[in-house]
């Protein structure tokens, strides 16, 4: 059986010695969104999870739970922003008018500077539970630029330049995208392929048309239908691989990452 590495499932002296051993907090960021009639409704977070329990179990460190609401709900999202969103409403039997601007409490500027708080939030309290190294992974697309402005944030204050903990943000296609052709894409064969290697009984392929056919909010150069448990693993297993290199780097060498803009740098460990 896997080690267990989720911070909220364990007892504090467990915790310690996780921590005491990997001082790094993986943080999976995500939303509720469609992902295709084959794939469940959080794809993404569940693949910004799994990919981060990978992570822990294969480097060190703790896995905090994901955060799948707070982001923008009318700016980088299907049922908002898509051309096919009134074909997306249909499947879902909702009104397409739901997902309005206008039906928000909050403009999408607010929307945005309230997740971007939230995101400042979690990293001070991984930092004031005695984490070196927070990570951000990002599961919906999107939000790899708000997490990446949560970090260059985070790691200007005064206290988090001289002693506190180091923030970094990844999203796991732009890690092996040198790899992989047709690395990353929206529940096509890329994430859909994740999900079956993390969650198989979420997944059902014969929801989707015959290869060829139009596809309703599916994007991306490997068809769904070709997905396979066995192309997620593959690419699963490279993206933690990436992601534990760049995080052991970064605790072994923080000064690295301390300057302006310096926290994005990514493949130093490289040589």
């Amino acid at each position: 059986m896997d080690a267990e590495v989720r911070y909220h499932m364990l007892r504090p002296a467990q915790v310690v010695a996780r921590r005491r051993a990997c001082p790094v907090a993986y943080i999976p960021i995500g939303t509720l969104e469609w992902h295709g009639p084959q794939n469940p409704l959080g794809a993404d977070t569940l693949q910004a999870e799994g990919l981060a329990l990978r992570c822990a179990r294969k480097g060190g460190g703790l896995v905090f739970p994901p955060l799948y609401y707070g982001e923008s709900r009318v700016e980088g999202l299907m049922e908002a922003n898509a051309r096919d969103r009134e074909d997306i409403a249909a499947a879902m039997e909702l009104p397409p008018d739901n997902f309005l601007p206008e039906r928000q409490p909050f403009t999408a500027s607010e929307q945005s500077l309230g997740y971007h708080r939230l995101l400042l939030h979690i990293l001070a309290e991984a930092e004031s539970l005695g984490f070196a190294l927070g990570i951000l992974v990002a599961g919906h697309y999107p939000l790899i630029d708000h997490a990446r402005a949560a970090v260059l944030q985070f790691n200007q204050r005064r206290y988090s330049r001289h002693h506190g903990m180091l923030a970094w943000a990844f999203v796991d296609y732009l890690l092996v995208r040198d790899q992989f052709e047709g690395a990353g894409d929206h529940a096509a064969g890329w994430e859909t392929s994740h999900l079956m290697a993390l969650h198989p009984h979420t997944v059902d392929l014969s929801q989707l048309p015959p290869k060829g056919e139009p596809l309703t909010g599916i994007g991306g150069r490997i068809p769904p239908q070709d997905a396979t448990a066995e192309f997620g693993e593959a690419t699963l297993e490279a993206a933690a691989e990436v992601a534990v290199r760049e995080a052991a780097h970064r605790l072994a060498q923080m000064a690295l990452y301390r300057g302006h803009g310096d926290s994005l740098r990514e493949g130093l460990w490289r040589g």
